[in-house]
């Protein structure tokens, strides 16, 4: 959206009422795309919540899915506000699985959970981050477009994980390219085994503690953006870099503290995925995450709490949408990632289509001389 547009809005329709118009948009074209191949649009929307939100076995999963896409979500939002576009979240995240397995297969049988998992949590991160870190010198120093090293560091990070598990972790004997399990000293309780140890029974699902991990990943992202003084500089260097230079503040090393924070970020991808439910370091984990965190961070204003929100959105999709292609014949997998696909475009990339309608509508109707904020 451009500063004039943004202006014309108040923040209620800006954050608020635009982004629900988007979603209506969004699902009325899913609609079509449904009604075009035969089924029922009301059907398949009524299949899709009950799966998500019907039941305590759906909200686990669709929680789980929501965790993820936080992380991924931020790691966008974060090098956003410092100018950047990283769209590496896909190896950054594989890199921190690479270095949350190696610590977990080595300590795993020495360490005791309270003390490992912290010490997994940081490594995922650590990792994380240092992939995120090349990129940005490269643009720092060298000139080098973060989208375009970015792109190459994703699948430079798939070959790295694939060489360590085909010839250095996968167990002999084992056609299977996953590590050995981990001890259960490395994996993150899940809570519906946390529900038991209290005499409380829930449904198994994927949720685990990690969820709580994303939720202050939010906090600290909302206090370090809006908060500290060097938050402050980050998101001036994105907005203006040479007026920061002028007022003293060196873009390069911005360039590095924004993308080392997002790579960080996408890195505790890991920790939900590897140390939450697979148990092992295996091979494609991330699944896509790195890239439907685009869609997340456009959809929530590259604000931690419409990332959450959209987060939700898209975990209420990716297990809905399972439950659809298992329960509507002739519904196929494809057709789900199409409707989805379709809520990314007009939800997402198309956000601020509709924001120039919004602000005729609301300066047609406001009070002459009103102050909006």
């Amino acid at each position: 959206m451009s500063a004039h547009q943004s202006a014309a809005l108040p923040r209620w329709i800006d954050v608020g009422l635009l982004p629900l118009w988007n979603l209506a948009i969004a699902m009325a074209a899913a609609g079509l795309v449904v009604l075009a191949i035969g089924q029922s649009p009301l059907q398949a929307l009524t299949v899709l919540l009950q799966g998500a939100l019907g039941n305590a076995r759906g909200i686990g999963y669709t929680l789980y899915y929501t965790t993820t896409f936080i992380f991924t979500g931020l790691a966008v939002a974060v090098a956003f506000h410092g100018g950047l576009f990283n769209i590496g979240g896909e190896g950054q995240a594989t890199l921190g699985g690479v270095g949350l397995g190696l610590l977990a297969l080595a300590l795993g049988p020495l360490l005791p959970a309270a003390l490992l998992l912290p010490l997994l949590v940081l490594a995922a991160a650590l990792f994380g981050m240092a992939w995120a870190l090349v990129p940005a010198a490269l643009q720092a120093w060298r000139g080098s477009h973060v989208v375009i090293t970015t792109i190459m560091f994703n699948f430079l990070a798939s070959s790295l994980n694939v060489y360590l598990l085909v010839n250095w972790l996968r167990p002999k004997g084992s056609m299977s390219v996953e590590s050995v399990a981990f001890a259960d000293s490395a994996r993150m309780p899940a809570l519906h085994e946390i529900a038991a140890k209290f005499g409380l029974e829930l449904p198994s699902s994927p949720l685990n503690l990690s969820v709580l991990l994303a939720l202050l990943a939010c906090v600290f992202v909302h206090w370090f953006l809006w908060k500290s003084a060097a938050g402050y500089a980050l998101r001036a260097v994105g907005s203006s870099p040479r007026a920061a230079h002028y007022a003293g503040i060196k873009p390069r090393w911005q360039i590095m503290i924004a993308m080392g924070l997002s790579g960080a970020l996408a890195g505790l991808v890991a920790v939900n995925e590897i140390s939450g439910v697979q148990g092992k370091l295996t091979l494609d984990f991330v699944a896509g995450a790195g890239f439907t965190g685009i869609a997340v961070a456009l959809m929530g204003r590259n604000h931690p709490v419409g990332i959450i929100l959209a987060s939700l959105l898209f975990g209420v999709l990716y297990q809905g949408g399972v439950e659809v292609s298992f329960e509507l014949p002739g519904f196929s997998r494809e057709m789900v990632v199409t409707a989805q696909g379709l809520i990314v475009l007009f939800a997402g990339a198309m956000a601020t289509v509709s924001a120039p309608m919004f602000a005729r509508i609301y300066a047609a109707f406001k009070p002459k001389g009103a102050i909006h904020g």
